[in-house]
């Protein structure tokens, strides 16, 4: 490099005479005083003590607040339990460090598992890159500079190829080719890993026993096709076995998930407005009061009485859906369905046939899990779901590049206040005289403001991906992820490092202009590139500081610290309703779209950086290999899969870190290009094309068996295998795979039991009401009575379940539907999802109660001992809270375990048209509205079972459960 270049970029800009020029000069080089060797220091000696402060306080408190620390070792069963672990100081080191890969798929899950390994990747590559880095790049960088131009500078200068002279920029090119040698031998190595894992995850007894594992979904569905026939004369296409599947028709709810959802939010107004007014049973305030929205002021005064008029919307709303589950057989089908095989083999043989084929315009693949389907969006046409996706992109791009400016003025203005002095003589004025107050300000704000920027976008690209038509969650956090990445990469790494080298181009070629210079000739005297390079050198310890302030935000994570201060200050200073005290117990879902994002990021960053400022590999090694132990530890304790893929993520996180690695590729080619050769840019330009093609290479050679449990290649056994029981798996079919909303319980509002006597006083609503747990549990289903069988129950009274104090615990509710869809799932998988083995019909509230299932959620009201371990009394009611209508038997809106409950009282939550009547249920009659399928079918398949009923009515898929 020619030296008067380097003089050039060391060179301090004159100063500025107006606000504006300083405006302009803290544009082009925002970072010029506030990245010196002292910063790292700094953030040094702050990071580490703080993270060492925080990591000794959760061994402190660990062993005496398990409910925060270890909730899955209360609520897990036996086999997703962790290992136990002692009350020591640090005996929660000895179970995260010996608890190996096998034991962690069983005990947290594949997603979770793989999560970790990944966390184990990073930490591996970045050991490696910082010995070469280390060892290699600082020496020369150091050794081979310019001594007239570095004996004034600080040690982070030198160690950058600011001032490298130009044949030790070869060095460049060589650790180039070494890191993409280790990054590439780490993923690859992982790749075959998580085949494994992959091919052990379909060889598990629980992906075996699932109902999605062995059916198809099939979407874009012509009109004519609608229909059981249609569906199987669609697979028909595309299979190479001689099974018959059992198919199903995905019918049009229409209204009935918003009133649901509306019903859900009204009753939680109720029990917020409850929770309020009945804070001090002994003392209340005036009646509550509220605003009647405008839509819904048909007859009502503006304000009305809270309590009164939310139990009769609940009323109402509770009687729309009934009369819409009762019509829902008169609605029309609509363009999805299902497929079902007896064999996965059968399944999984069709999906990789179909995966290149459409029949009629149909998407065949395998079915996700049924929980993780977002309904609304599988009607979609193919123009409608590409048409919001077009949308989406813009909205997604739209954000990203609107976020430059504010992203930007964050960065000189808002880290800086000193900044905003210069250009603001006011400020500056008022900055001087509260020095302390506005330091202050500046530690908050600026860390505060991007939090919240962070904790905000992953709900806006979560809701972009909804409208854009994802039909599952996993692949809506997928889209997340890819959002967040983009959003990060382009707005906190190349705008953010590369603004001030842009500005001043920029500025310079408009300089030229004005001055009627060739505009050509500007841009080249301009030196772009070179500017490039001298701004991510500049910024290079900007980036050290911040990967080093990363552990502290890994150790509060370790003590939940966000979490803590949350229900600390609403318990204090909010009225909590018992909902929200028992949502507090239950183990969070960890959020793995916001998570891999950071690690990825963090990754990108290191990548980038690590020819340039090679110190930053190091850091970044520190970082992943604390974090690979905190998370495991809070992944095993801590946190639940909410929707378990079997780790469809790694596909997206091996893609980023082959994309990170051509950017820092792309570096390295402009530090040669600037202070090289042509012939080392020469030496570079391989690296990127060879990451493609090893990306090809993994997903020609991993990809296909990572998705399949078995390609087309079926033995002759199992191709001419047929299906052992149609009826049955029509039963599973039909039920499981039909709209939550047809069958999802409805919740009751929940109070305190201190506020039961005051509740009886104060309640004016209705107080009878028409039992509908039929139709909550299950359309075609009644509530039948113990005493008196073949009747049904007496209806309840009203709309109230109280919850005694010794019962605002997860464990109590974590097996009722309205508890476990958010929080509870992951804890023990979905028990609606598998299948028995006798019966072969799907596990749902029918599975037997016993202490290790830990279905808890009907506590009985003296339960026995369990392994030593003392249960809690359950609240006893009164006589008169028995009977008085202010509380009703919540039969359908909880979990149908077998616990006794308190004498038909307060907390029975089993419904009983769930437990008894399935013993007496009448299969409907048949039908010959498509008649035997054998008319169509050829190839000596064999007859299908004559016995078989047909699916004319919605109604008839809800009666078997």
């Amino acid at each position: 490099m020619d030296p008067q270049h380097s003089v050039l970029w060391a060179r301090d800009d004159p100063p500025p005479q107006t606000s504006a020029d300083l405006f302009l000069q803290l544009i082009q080089n925002p970072f010029k005083s506030a990245f010196q060797l002292n910063a790292v220091y700094a953030s040094l000696v702050t990071a580490a003590p703080v993270a060492v402060i925080f990591t000794l306080l959760f061994s402190l408190f660990r062993p005496r607040h398990s409910v925060i620390y270890a909730p899955k070792v209360k609520h897990a069963d036996r086999r997703h339990t962790p290992p136990p672990v002692g009350k020591g100081f640090f005996a929660w080191v000895k179970p995260v460090l010996g608890t190996k890969e096998p034991q962690l798929v069983d005990c947290i899950g594949l997603d979770a598992t793989i999560f970790l390994r990944f966390t184990k990747m990073c930490r591996n590559i970045f050991i490696f890159l910082s010995i070469i880095g280390c060892l290699v790049m600082i020496p020369i960088n150091i050794t081979q500079s310019e001594p007239d131009l570095t004996k004034d500078l600080s040690p982070f200068a030198t160690m950058t190829p600011m001032y490298v002279k130009t044949n030790a920029i070869w060095s460049q090119v060589a650790c180039a080719w070494a890191f993409d040698i280790v990054i590439v031998f780490f993923l690859w190595r992982n790749y075959k890993a998580i085949l494994e894992l992959r091919r052990n995850y379909f060889k598990s007894s629980e992906y075996q026993r699932s109902l999605h594992a062995r059916t198809l979904m099939i979407t874009d569905i012509p009109e004519k096709a609608r229909s059981v026939e249609g569906i199987m004369r669609l697979t028909d296409v595309v299979n190479p076995t001689a099974a018959l599947p059992l198919a199903s028709v995905g019918r049009n709810v229409k209204l009935l998930p918003e009133l649901i959802k509306k019903h859900d939010e009204t009753v939680r107004q109720l029990e917020t407005v409850l929770a309020k007014y009945l804070k001090r049973p002994d003392n209340l305030p005036a009646r509550p009061m509220m605003r009647v929205p405008r839509k819904e002021r048909d007859g009502h005064p503006d304000r009305v009485d809270a309590i009164d008029y939310l139990t009769d919307k609940i009323q109402r709303l509770e009687e729309e859906v009934r009369h819409v589950r009762s019509s829902i057989d008169r609605r029309n089908a609509m363009p999805f369905g299902f497929a079902s095989f007896d064999m996965i083999e059968h399944a999984h043989a069709v999906a990789y046939t179909a995966r290149k084929k459409h029949p009629q315009g149909t998407t065949i693949q395998l079915a996700p899990r049924p929980h993780d389907l977002i309904w609304e969006n599988l009607p979609l046409s193919k123009a409608a779901r590409r048409w919001k996706r077009f949308v989406n992109m813009i909205w997604v791009t739209l954000l990203t590049v609107v976020w430059i400016a504010p992203n930007a003025m964050i960065a000189i203005f808002l880290s800086n206040l000193s900044n905003l002095g210069l250009v603001w003589p006011a400020f500056q004025t008022s900055l001087s005289a509260n020095p302390k107050v506005w330091a202050a300000v500046q530690g908050i704000l600026s860390p505060a403001v991007t939090s919240l920027v962070y904790i905000i976008l992953p709900i806006i690209f979560r809701r972009l991906a909804i409208q854009a038509g994802d039909v599952t969650k996993t692949s809506r956090e997928r889209h997340v992820l890819n959002h967040l990445y983009a959003f990060f990469v382009f707005n906190n790494l190349v705008v953010f490092s590369l603004f001030s080298a842009a500005w001043t181009f920029v500025t310079t070629v408009i300089d030229a202009k004005n001055h009627d210079e060739n505009a050509w000739e500007a841009m080249k005297a301009g030196q772009f590139y070179a500017k490039i390079i001298n701004a991510l050198c500049q910024v290079s310890p900007f980036w050290v500081t911040w990967l080093l302030q990363r552990n502290m935000g890994a150790a509060i994570d370790l003590v939940q610290l966000i979490h803590l201060i949350w229900v600390w200050f609403a318990k204090t200073f909010l009225s909590p309703t018992p909902r929200q005290a028992i949502e507090w117990t239950a183990p969070p879902a960890f959020e793995y779209a916001s998570y891999y994002n950071y690690f990825l990021y963090y990754a990108t960053v290191a990548f980038c950086f690590a020819t340039l400022q090679p110190i930053v590999l190091p850091v970044t090694a520190l970082y992943f290999g604390i974090d690979a132990m905190l998370k495991k530890y809070l992944l095993m304790y801590v946190f639940v899969t909410k929707n378990e893929s079997g780790g469809l993520f790694w596909r997206v996180l091996f893609n980023r870190m082959v994309f990170a690695t051509i950017m820092s590729n792309i570096i390295v080619a402009l530090v040669t290009k600037v202070q090289g050769t042509w012939t080392m840019v020469y030496c570079v330009v391989p690296l990127p094309f060879l990451m493609l093609a090893f990306k090809v290479y993994c997903m020609r050679k991993f990809d296909v068996d990572c998705k399949f449990y078995n390609r087309a290649n079926l033995s002759d056994a199992e191709a001419l295998a047929a299906g052992k029981s149609a009826k049955k798996a029509s039963d599973r079919l039909n039920t499981k795979f039909g709209h939550p909303a047809l069958f999802k319980p409805l919740i009751t509002p929940m109070v305190h039991a201190k506020a039961a006597e005051v509740l009886k006083r104060i309640y004016r609503g209705r107080l009878h009401s028409t039992d509908m747990s039929g139709e909550y549990s299950d359309i075609a289903l009644d509530p039948m009575s113990k005493s008196h069988p073949g009747k049904l129950t007496d209806p309840p009274n009203a709309p109230f379940e109280v919850v005694a104090e010794n019962q605002l615990d997860f464990s109590y509710f974590k097996d009722r539907p309205d508890f476990q869809d958010e929080f509870g799932g992951g804890i023990y998988g979905r028990p609606e999802d598998l299948m028995t083995e006798r019966s072969q019909t799907p596990r749902s509230a029918l599975g037997e109660w016993s202490p290790t299932s830990s279905r808890a959620s009907s506590p009985a009201p003296s339960l026995p001992s369990i392994s030593g371990i003392k249960m809690p009394d359950v609240y006893r009611p009164s006589m008169d809270e028995q009977t008085h209508p202010a509380f009703r038997v919540p039969l359908s809106r909880g979990d149908s375990g077998t616990v006794p409950t308190v004498g038909g009282g307060l907390y029975q939550h089993n419904n009983e048209s769930e437990t008894q009547l399935l013993s007496q249920a009448q299969v409907p009659a048949h039908s010959d509205t498509y008649g035997p399928t054998d008319r169509w079918r050829t190839g000596g398949y064999g007859p299908v079972e004559q016995d078989e009923p047909s699916f004319t009515s919605y109604e008839h898929f809800r009666a078997p459960r």
